[in-house]
């Protein structure tokens, strides 16, 4: 399985179990990110710590997370980035739009103190 999605209660954490989020993989991952908001989930965190590498089509897929989350009026965090997809976000100015933590329990960290979970 190439996506691992859990419910945590407060939050679904999505985790990309793959090197690459690119054209093969992006779709499906899209796909399940509408699913999960239209199942009502409002908070999603994306962990990309097992991607090395990310194209164009990886990233509308990132964004597309951000919108239904911000139009749910909820929280999307990105964390986990290596440092040639971080390299990326920044080249394309996303760190200026999306939040980002180095780790899982960061993301954690920051959906308690901003909802006071």
């Amino acid at each position: 399985m190439t996506f691992e999605i859990l419910n945590k209660g407060n939050y679904t954490l999505v985790k990309v179990n793959s090197e690459r989020l690119d054209t093969h993989n992006a779709p499906a991952l899209k796909s399940e990110l509408v699913v999960i908001n239209n199942a009502g989930e409002k908070n999603i965190v994306l962990d990309l710590g097992s991607c090395s590498y990310c194209d164009s089509s990886g990233l509308r897929a990132v964004l597309v997370a951000n919108r239904l989350c911000e139009d749910a009026i909820g929280t999307f965090v990105l964390c986990g980035l290596q440092p040639d997809v971080e390299n990326l976000v920044k080249i394309s100015m996303l760190h200026t739009v999306l939040l980002i933590t180095g780790t899982v329990e960061e993301a954690e960290e920051l959906l308690e103190k901003k909802y006071n979970l």
